[in-house]
This record gives C-alpha cells, sequence and structure tokens, in this order.
C-alpha cells in the first residue's frame, strides 16, 4: 500500500470519526509497510498506540480491504524521534511486543462496531432504559439521565445521581452510556468507577506517564464515574479528578457522576470537590415505594416468563414480596430469581408456600426494624400533640391517651422489654407501661375509634 492510498483513507476515516477524534487520534498515525498481511503504524507514544488499537482498529481495518489491501492485523511501534522515548530506535515489527492483535471478521458489519467508545469498565447488557422502570421515587433521575443521553447542548453540568444502595444509580449510569454509543457512536464516551480512576492515576505516577493520563481523560467527549464517594480521603486523586473535572467543563464536555449520598454530605470529600459536584443538577433516587417495587416485579416476571414458560405464578405473590422487601431492589430482584430458578428445579408452581419456605432467610433479614421513636413520632403526629407532650409528665387525657396507644404500639412492634419501653417515656414504670398496654386492648374492644387508630397506624409503621 502507497502513503498516497494511505491519504485517502485517511479521508474517510476523517468522516467517520468526526474532526476531534481523526485530530488527536488518526492524524498522528504514520504509514510505515504492510508485511505479511500485517499494516505497521508509527506512533507519538505507546499509549496511543494502545488507544487507537482499543477503540479505532476494526474502523482502520475495515476500511484497508475494503480498499483492496489484504490485512489481518495492525501493529504499532514508537517513532525514534518520539519525545516520550527519545533514546529509543524503530525496531522491525518482528523484534517488537505486538500490542495488537486483531483478526478481521469475515463478515464485518462495518463502521458502527468500529466506533465503540472507549470503555474503562464493562457496560451490562441488561441495564437500558427500556429495562429501567419509572416510579415516583426515579422520575426526575430518569428525566435527567433521559436528557443527557440524548448527546445534544450541555444543559447541566455535571449531572450527579445518588442514593443508598439498589435504588438504581449504576442502572441509569450505563442506560446513558448504552444510549450515547448508539444515538451519537462518534463520540468517545468513558465509563469507569472511581476506584479504577484511581488505579489508573496510581499507575500512571508509578509508571511516571501522567503525561498519558491527562491526556485520556481529557480528550473524552463523556466522562462518566461511578460511586465517586469513594475517592474521599485519597488527597492526590481528589486533586486529579479536580482538575480533570475542570478541563472538561472548560471544554464543554459532559460530565457523569453517581454517589451514594449528596455531595455535600461525602465525608472526607475536599471542599472545592463538593463545590464542583453541587455547581449542576443534582439528582436523588429515593427509596422504593410499594407501587414501583410492585412494577419491578412484574417487569422481571415478563422477562422469565420467556426462559420458563411453563412456571405459573399464583395470584398475590408479587404482593407479598414487594411489601415485605423493602429495602433494595437488587434483593428483591434476586428472591424472584431465586424462586423461579427453584420452581423450575422441583416442578412447583410459585405460590405463597413455596415462597415462604424458599425465601425464608431473605424473609427473615427483609424484616423491617421498627423504633421506638419512630412510633413516638408517627403517633404525635397522627393526634397532633407535641413529641415532649407524648415522653413528658402531664397526665390530661390529650396527652395520655395516645402516650398509651404509643405504649401498645411498641409492646405490639418492637422487641423492647416493659422496663425498656417505660425507660423510653419519660423514665417511667414498667407498671405503667403494662397498665398502658392493657387499656388499650380493652379499649380496642369497645371503642371502635381507637381500635381504628391503632390499626390506621399500625400500617402506616409497617409500609
Amino acid at each position: 500500500m502507497t502513503q498516497e492510498k494511505w491519504g485517502q483513507l485517511r479521508n474517510k476515516l476523517l468522516k467517520a470519526v468526526g474532526r476531534n477524534n481523526f485530530t488527536t487520534w488518526i492524524e498522528p498515525l504514520e504509514f510505515q509497510e504492510l508485511k505479511g498481511g500485517v499494516a505497521v503504524f508509527s506512533v507519538p507514544t505507546n499509549f496511543m498506540g494502545n488507544y487507537v488499537s482499543q477503540n479505532f482498529a476494526d474502523l482502520i481495518l475495515y476500511e484497508l480491504n475494503t480498499a483492496g489491501e489484504s490485512v489481518q492485523r495492525l501493529a504499532f511501534r514508537v517513532a525514534a524521534n518520539s519525545p516520550a522515548r527519545p533514546a529509543a530506535a524503530v525496531r522491525p515489527v518482528e523484534d517488537q511486543p505486538e500490542p495488537v492483535n486483531i483478526e478481521l471478521a469475515p463478515e464485518g458489519n462495518g463502521t458502527n462496531e468500529a466506533l465503540e467508545s472507549l470503555q474503562a469498565a464493562p457496560l451490562d447488557a441488561r441495564f437500558t432504559f427500556d429495562t429501567f422502570v419509572v416510579g415516583k421515587p426515579n422520575e426526575l433521575a430518569h428525566a435527567a439521565a433521559r436528557r443527557v443521553s440524548e448527546g445534544g447542548p450541555v444543559t447541566f453540568n455535571p449531572l450527579v445521581l445518588y442514593g443508598g444502595v439498589g435504588l438504581g444509580k449504576t442502572h441509569l449510569m450505563h442506560a446513558i452510556a448504552w444510549e450515547l454509543k448508539t444515538k451519537r457512536p462518534e463520540l468517545n464516551v468513558l465509563y469507569l468507577s472511581a476506584e479504577q480512576f484511581m488505579y489508573r492515576f496510581v499507575q500512571a505516577l508509578r509508571e511516571r506517564r501522567m503525561m498519558d493520563f491527562k491526556h485520556l481523560f481529557r480528550s473524552v467527549d463523556v466522562l462518566m464515574v461511578d460511586d465517586v464517594q469513594f475517592i474521599a480521603g485519597k488527597d492526590s486523586t481528589q486533586e486529579e479528578f479536580f482538575h480533570t473535572f475542570n478541563a472538561l467543563v472548560d471544554q464543554n464536555k459532559q460530565i457523569i457522576i453517581s454517589a451514594d449520598r449528596a455531595p455535600g454530605e461525602i465525608k472526607d470529600l475536599e471542599e472545592r470537590v463538593k463545590s464542583r459536584l453541587q455547581c449542576g443538577l443534582v439528582v436523588d433516587l429515593h427509596p422504593t415505594d410499594y407501587e414501583l417495587r410492585l412494577g419491578i416485579l412484574q417487569n422481571k416476571v415478563q422477562q422469565y416468563a420467556k426462559t420458563y414458560p411453563e412456571l405459573k405464578i399464583a395470584d398475590g405473590v408479587l404482593e407479598f414480596l414487594a411489601h415485605r422487601i423493602s429495602t433494595n431492589v437488587r434483593v428483591l430482584e434476586g428472591a424472584l430469581t431465586r424462586l423461579f430458578a427453584f420452581a423450575s428445579l422441583v416442578g412447583r408452581e410459585i405460590d405463597m408456600e413455596l415462597t415462604q419456605d424458599c425465601l425464608a432467610d431473605v424473609l427473615r433479614a427483609s424484616e423491617r426494624k421498627i423504633t421506638v421513636e419512630e412510633i413516638q413520632r408517627k403517633v404525635s403526629d397522627y393526634y397532633n400533640i407535641r413529641l415532649s407532650d407524648i415522653i413528658g409528665p402531664k397526665r390530661l387525657r390529650s396527652y395520655a391517651r395516645p402516650r398509651q396507644v404509643a405504649m401498645y404500639l411498641c409492646k405490639q412492634l418492637t422487641s423492647r422489654s416493659l422496663p425498656e419501653i417505660g425507660r423510653r417515656f419519660g423514665g417511667r414504670d414498667h407498671t405503667t407501661v403494662m397498665h398502658g398496654v392493657k387499656r388499650i386492648e380493652e379499649l380496642k374492644l369497645t371503642d371502635g375509634q381507637i381500635a381504628e387508630d391503632v390499626e390506621m397506624l399500625r400500617r402506616a409503621l409497617e409500609a
């Protein structure tokens, strides 16, 4: 292949990858020779050779073979006059370690496959917008993620998604990356965890390749960092993250961050980093409610129906699971997976008996622990009195009856002993608590209003 022919191919690559990617990654390549099915290119640094091999090699191979050249793989070597390796001489391809060994697929489907964005962490094919169940607790986060995934003008930067474990942060991050890869394949999308960012930073320091590190992270179009709370307390990593953040914002590049809590609440995170994270759109993924958990289960059942078409699930099972497993969506989905697997092995319908037998440990662990303080707050709100009046010494009927209701609920819904409950109610004796509990038990049989109050409070506390 001649240099003139390589020049023609470069024009095709320019149209395929866009001006920014071409100037940064393709233009510095110098064609050396084509020998034995191996196309050899000279590159300024090893980092650039590795990056091109990971992200553009398929495309280059495709264009070379479309132009009539028989090329099975690419090889890159650092030029002798490279500032990164001043003492190195250009060695023959046979003597070099080969950073690339890419076989051309017989029927490659062209440019789209070759333009996959750089990924430092693999994307989970299950985590797309199509499989994300939207409800009131996560609708704002979903809408913001959808807007960013369009790849249009940057409207809020950064987008920070935060929430507890198993609420869908990583699902949304992956969904954004998949959508960008589909709609805007020309963009360089870098998705990685904060731990991987730190590892790459330390590795670059150890190998004295900080310029390569900076080049990598400042040349992306979209930077996505998952679980950013893990860089808290790592001063050097935070400093580099801060500078990377500023460089990308100055270039109007999109940054998307996830964390397990709001930026201002992350301990040991530098104030300047907190300030940068808070300057964009910060969105909270709230704990799931009953309707959302039920929707997630129904969506999973539809997926499992394809794998287990013979299995039947009884009425009320999904509602039972959505009510009982309320803390973590991952646990909820794992429980359903276990149910379907167990039912398929034993050849039984998924009914309440099988559910309780199969998930006994999960159900025990997921039982929500109701506290005395929570009961006191709920009762004081319900009766529209101050919390201090429930705990305090006043014996007025308007305070004494709610106090007895709270004591009764503490006895029924917690594992606290009567003396412990008494101490939480202003240091009262256990006999006072016993009297209050007995009085409410009697009133429930004769006073319909008390019975209704107790039942509504119990449901509110167990929801």
